[in-house]
């Protein structure tokens, strides 16, 4: 059964947008006084009210009442946000000085979630993940891709990545997971780095499979983690298995973003040690440079390079990095928002990383843009100009958020 939404006082659609480079708002289609026809979940069409109304009268009127804006729905293309614990000591310590690493070298860090995270049931684990899920779609986030990553052990990560399966089917969100078994050499394996990988690449990435929990891989670059040199064994086999790619890289660090252009990732995340070069080799390659503010934030450091990754022609994405370490804030509008400031991203730039680009940073086709045969995943804000979403920087939420065509 049809249904026509609106009127909108403006529809931003983000179709027909060039998916690299940079974007200026005027290249923005912007449908005035306009509606959705949704049938089955899917968008059937867009157009005029009036225009809409004569077209299918048959639709059942969701009549909206009030000035709104229809923005498609946010993706959130990197999160870790089925966790257990808190790590407030962390934020206290990093403000008495301690930098992020010699937090982890202390205890603190990665392995302070982990051990939580392992002694936490699996119904916490959905419980808590479906509660995050659902503040996301509160504000307009509609899909969000999720890490494990704080099991660290077979078992571990298997029973995280079934908690966040599990949540997929309790939230109205999509949830997209992504195993990040390769987060850190756990403290209590006793072998090296390359043991432990190659203990996932033959114990749990066949269970992943076969279990059909996840068809992608992530993976840490770093010096606490892993080198280039034993990222590219492990995530080429991976990719011999069929396995989708993406790449924490260059976070305080470089070397992940190389890593990621020579193995074709879908996204190389982080990126704010990035230099010249790797900003270069991202910008000029096919895979999805994905800016993460929060971290920068959370962390009190540098954002990700975002204004010369465009201007050299690269693709950008934004997503919250929402973990219970470094950006725990989870807010991607918020972060969006100041990332466009500090970064001067044009509003089309910014909403293009959290919408059409970060739906390509997770290999997905049908969501991101409100257009002719994709999800009917959108957002109503109370104003009558997009831009005033931006302007008050994350201070004003969607009333209405729509999956799948249905007010959620």
């Amino acid at each position: 059964m049809q249904k026509i939404i609106g009127p909108f006082i403006q529809l931003i659609d983000m179709a027909n947008l060039p998916a690299k480079g940079p974007i200026k708002s005027e290249q923005l289609n912007i449908i005035q006084h306009a509606a959705v026809i949704v049938e089955d979940g899917n968008i059937v069409a867009t157009g005029k009210f009036t225009d809409l109304a004569h077209r299918y009268p048959k639709a059942i009127l969701e009549e909206m009442e009030g000035e709104y804006v229809l923005l498609p729905g946010f993706v959130d293309c990197h999160t870790h946000i089925c966790w257990a614990g808190s790590r407030a000591n962390d934020y206290g310590a990093r403000l008495d000085g301690k930098t992020y690493l010699e937090i982890a070298e202390a205890g603190g860090g990665i392995w302070s979630t982990v051990t939580n995270t392992r002694q936490a049931t699996e119904a916490e684990l959905i419980k808590g993940t479906v509660q995050r899920a659902n503040h996301h779609l509160k504000n307009g986030v509609t899909t969000v891709e999720v890490k494990s990553g704080y099991g660290l052990g077979i078992e571990e990560e298997l029973k995280i990545l079934k908690a966040i399966q599990a949540a997929n089917k309790i939230t109205h969100a999509d949830l997209v997971s992504t195993c990040l078994a390769a987060h850190m050499k756990p403290k209590d394996f006793s072998g090296s780095n390359s043991d432990y990988l190659e203990l996932l690449i033959n114990d749990l990435l066949p269970k992943l499979l076969s279990e059909e929990l996840t068809n992608r891989i992530d993976i840490f670059i770093e010096k606490s983690a892993f080198t280039t040199t034993e990222a590219l064994h492990y995530l080429n086999k991976a990719q011999q298995m069929g396995f989708a790619i993406t790449v924490h890289g260059d976070q305080f660090s470089v070397g992940g973003s190389e890593v990621a252009v020579k193995v074709n990732a879908l996204s190389v995340d982080h990126l704010e040690a990035s230099g010249q070069q790797e900003i270069e080799l991202v910008a000029t390659s096919n895979t999805v440079a994905v800016a993460l503010p929060g971290a920068s934030i959370g962390l009190g450091m540098e954002f990700t390079p975002a204004r010369k990754i465009l201007d050299l022609g690269g693709a950008l994405a934004i997503g919250s990095d929402w973990n219970p370490g470094s950006a725990p804030m989870g807010d991607l509008l918020t972060q969006a928002s100041i990332l466009g400031t500090y970064e001067k991203l044009s509003i089309a730039e910014t909403l293009a990383g959290l919408t059409t680009r970060a739906a390509a940073a997770l290999g997905i086709q049908n969501i991101g843009s409100i257009e002719v045969s994709n999800l009917a995943d959108f957002q109503a804000y109370p104003v009558d100009d997009y831009r005033e979403i931006f302007y008050n920087q994350g201070r004003i939420k969607p009333s209405k958020v729509w999956k799948r065509g249905v007010e959620v």
